[in-house]
């Protein structure tokens, strides 16, 4: 039963019992199909009412076609993304920054941030992004003919690649990891407690920073200026927390689920091995049919949208994993296709907002299946294993232990 009741304006014949955190292959199973799970939504209307699609038992509207969810975040005056999702674990309500910002504030600061993550910045860190999954995988490769690969491979290879960018101790990604897992995945008692740790460590490095420059990101960031002004505490919170948190699960989650994919599937990892050069656009495929993050707005205002009475206030969700999986967007939407061509998969959001990291992402997702498909020989899921799989707003996976014995 939801925490809160269902809002007298929504119809009944509107509301379904669905949501990304309980449903079946959602909460944390072995062998789990979380991506399966959620395609379930397209057998019912376009948008429907959940009364259980977060964490905290509050309802949202689903919006299920890609075209709709882009409709959605296109328009940020109807549409609102302060959220305070991070903030609100500790009772309070800052916004993450930029992606809890509305425009025209959300531009300026967009447009500070853009630079430290484009294609011409990512290019210069091609060369320590492959040197540094080659170690890896060559020190994996002669320690045995299994490993765990989440904690061996896809977190340390995005971890430290991500807090060497930032300037951040790498000896700790260990123990920042596990903060953004409690964070992320974790419990009413783990989630918030993490929130504190962070908050307390972004604020204490910004503090640190300002006495005490260095050649890295939050030295960038407490010098920054917006609109002729340099940025305030929250906002120099704000932006470290953002970037913090985003750069330490989704990518490492990305590459496992595509590991896991080829491990289940040798046909198609036979093919990428003989024909290196599909990779990228095979994992354009790999992003649509594993994205990881859903994302909500707020109702600004009454709308009736596609026959649902949405009011000011209530919660919209664009699941990248609902819309990629729409058949009216994408032929055979439930089959992993590594040719599919044309592919506008929702992966990285829409609009505004579209994720500020995507190019780094792409990147290490691409670099990462190439090493590691030149350096491992055919691969398959441990007999006797189960990788656990989860859902919430950002899918996950772990003890994904892979054998090529």
């Amino acid at each position: 039963m939801a925490k809160n009741p269902i809002p007298e304006h929504v119809p009944p014949e509107m509301v379904r019992d669905f949501s990304l955190f309980t449903s079946p292959g959602m909460s944390p199973t072995p062998n789990g199909d979380p991506h399966a799970a959620v395609a379930c939504a397209h057998s019912g209307p376009p948008i429907f009412y959940s009364p259980f699609n977060t964490r905290d038992g509050r309802g949202t509207w689903v919006i299920t076609r890609a075209s709709d969810q882009r409709r959605v975040l296109q328009d940020t005056e109807t549409f609102s993304s302060h959220r305070s999702i991070f903030a609100s674990a500790l009772g309070e309500s800052w916004p993450m920054i930029p992606l809890e910002l509305d425009p025209p504030a959300h531009g300026a600061f967009r447009a500070l941030l853009n630079p430290l993550f484009s294609p011409k910045r990512v290019a210069t860190l091609e060369p320590s992004i492959r040197e540094r999954a080659i170690r890896l995988i060559d020190r994996i490769a002669a320690s045995g003919t299994s490993c765990d690969v989440m904690k061996d491979f896809a977190f340390p290879f995005t971890v430290h690649i991500f807090l060497h960018l930032l300037g951040l101790p790498e000896d700790r990604a260990d123990t920042f990891v596990g903060w953004a897992r409690d964070l992320l995945h974790g419990d009413d008692v783990k989630r918030p407690a993490a929130a504190k740790v962070i908050v307390s460590f972004i604020d204490g490095l910004a503090a640190a920073r300002r006495e005490d420059l260095a050649d890295d990101f939050m030295t960038f960031v407490v010098q920054a200026q917006v609109e002729g002004r340099r940025l305030t505490k929250q906002e120099v919170r704000g932006v470290g927390v953002l970037v913090f948190v985003a750069g330490l699960d989704t990518v490492a989650a990305a590459i496992g689920f595509d590991l896991a994919y080829l491990a289940r599937n040798l046909r198609d990892q036979a093919l990428l091995r003989c024909e290196p050069d599909r990779i990228v656009l095979a994992a354009e495929e790999l992003l649509r049919a594993f994205p990881t993050v859903q994302l909500i707005r707020v109702a600004m205002k009454d709308i009736d949208f596609e026959g649902a009475p949405i009011r000011k206030g209530d919660y919209v969700s664009c699941a990248t994993m609902i819309a990629n999986r729409d058949p009216a967007e994408f032929e055979c939407p439930n089959t992993v296709d590594l040719t599919r061509q044309d592919n506008r998969h929702a992966s990285f959001g829409f609009g505004p907002h579209r994720c500020l990291g995507s190019h780094l992402a792409r990147r290490e997702i691409i670099i990462g299946l190439e090493e590691w498909l030149a350096r491992i020989p055919a691969f398959r899921i441990k007999k006797g294993t189960a990788p656990i799989t989860f859902g919430g707003h950002v899918f996950g996976i772990e003890n994904l232990i892979l054998d090529w014995s």
